[in-house]
């Protein structure tokens, strides 16, 4: 396949990068129900490598990905692209190197002004769920993770 440059644009996300570029939707097959299951999530970038976190609850999307790891990420910002990706989950080292980079984010002006709470870190390293989005195409997740 040949890689899309818009595609791999879109996926290099860096720290400065505006927030609602770390938005997209993800599609995951429920637990309990085996349906398709759309929401609005945000994505990170930390390392080269993709990840999907967020507030320290329990989280649907997080049961139906240890349940079923295959997914879509949908990109929307900028450019629309269906992305079949794996979920994988993490070791701890990798939540002690991600998971403060992620909450780092909410200290840029920008985050402040769209209302996003200050959240306390040892918190989410302890209860937010984690894991690594891996790219079924591997040209593209190679070229995204190269990407600066």
């Amino acid at each position: 396949m040949s890689v899309d440059e818009t595609v791999i644009r879109a996926l290099a996300l860096r720290p400065d990068s505006p927030p609602g570029d770390h938005v997209v939707d993800i599609t995951t097959t429920g637990a309990r129900t085996g349906l398709p299951r759309r929401i609005e999530i945000w994505f990170h970038r930390v390392d080269g490598h993709f990840y999907l976190t967020g507030m320290p609850v329990p989280r649907n999307w997080y049961a139906n990905l240890r349940k079923n790891p295959h997914f879509v990420v949908h990109l929307k910002q900028g450019v629309r692209a269906d992305l079949p990706a794996t979920a994988v989950t993490v070791d701890e080292q990798t939540r002690q190197r991600v998971i403060p980079a992620v909450v780092a984010l909410q200290d840029r002006p920008e985050y402040a002004a769209r209302g996003v709470p200050r959240q306390d870190v040892t918190v989410w390293l302890a209860r937010s769920p984690l894991i690594e989005i891996v790219f079924d195409d591997k040209e593209l997740h190679a070229a995204a993770a190269r990407a600066q």
